[in-house]
């Protein structure tokens, strides 16, 4: 598979999960509006209220990211290479230079945040000034570089504010159950009751896995097309191996920003490549990211 159709693969998943996720919440608020007889007019409501929620997020992610993460600004004379590496690739990407930020922590790994290629940050670990070969860190940048050019950060902020409204909606289900019989005296047919039951307990889970799906194939994406602006894949496959064999951990990382990284700081460092396991990880196995780039 070459670069250009690895990007296009990539880039229909991606848009396919976001569909269904769309379906999923019409279908929701169709089916919570009914049932309860309130109509369809509250999921209005509820998205709205979901997105204010999120908006404050939107304009903020970056600055949480940095401040969460310990990340400082990347001195322009001490961090010197560092910045021409992140300066080439921007011109070769035609997007303006992000902010650069360093964390200071042995552990290898880097990501990027922001909104838009105007209002973007990219962090690197000193473990990745340190231990990795320029091929190396110039690969890692590149990936970086393709979240922010690709608009992932934005991508994945309408992303939580869709898996928030699919919680509210869960959350106004499970209320309205709870007192429809005091405040509702009409008949409802059991199983839709039952129904509804299901949808509250596994609607959050939906959202949330289809948002790790999602995020998996930005993943991907990012790879391919940071090989293409590279021109050099094995660069970036050399450095997620040097990530994978890392045992440092990353002692700034947490459950709020570990998707952001190249690499999950958190995961399990005995990887599984089983479906049901990568349900439930916010990153595509290593071992898998290397061999398809080492394909290209």
């Amino acid at each position: 598979m070459t670069i250009y159709n690895q990007i296009d693969s990539n880039k229909r998943k991606t848009w396919i999960i976001f569909a269904v996720f769309i379906l999923f919440i019409t279908f929701l608020g169709f089916f919570v509006g009914n049932i309860l007889g309130y109509g369809n007019g509250f999921i209005i409501f509820a998205v709205l209220s979901a997105s204010f929620t999120t908006l404050i997020s939107y304009y903020f992610s970056d600055s949480i990211a940095l401040s969460l993460s310990g990340a400082e600004k990347a001195d322009p004379l001490k961090y010197l290479k560092l910045h021409h590496i992140v300066e080439n690739l921007c011109i070769g990407a035609g997007i303006d230079k992000p902010q650069v930020y360093v964390i200071n922590d042995s552990a290898i790994n880097a990501f990027a945040t922001g909104r838009d290629p105007k209002h973007a940050s990219i962090v690197f670990t000193s473990g990745v000034l340190t231990r990795l070969e320029d091929e190396e860190i110039e690969g890692i940048a590149s990936h970086e570089i393709s979240h922010i050019r690709n608009f992932d950060t934005r991508l994945m902020v309408v992303v939580a504010i869709l898996v928030g409204s699919v919680t509210l909606l869960a959350d106004f289900l499970f209320r309205s159950f709870l007192f429809r019989g005091r405040s509702r005296d009409d008949n409802v047919n059991p199983l839709l009751v039952l129904v509804g039951f299901l949808l509250l307990l596994l609607s959050p889970l939906v959202a949330t896995l289809i948002q790790l799906a999602i995020s998996r194939n930005r993943e991907y994406l990012a790879d391919a097309s940071g090989a293409l602006l590279t021109r050099y894949p094995e660069g970036l496959a050399r450095a997620l191996e040097k990530i994978s064999q890392d045992r440092d951990p990353l002692k700034s990382a947490n459950k709020a920003t570990a998707h952001l990284y190249i690499a999950n700081p958190l995961k399990n460092r005995k990887d599984t490549v089983s479906l049901f396991a990568n349900l439930f990880n916010t990153h595509p196995p290593i071992e898998d990211r290397i061999r398809r780039l080492r394909e290209m």
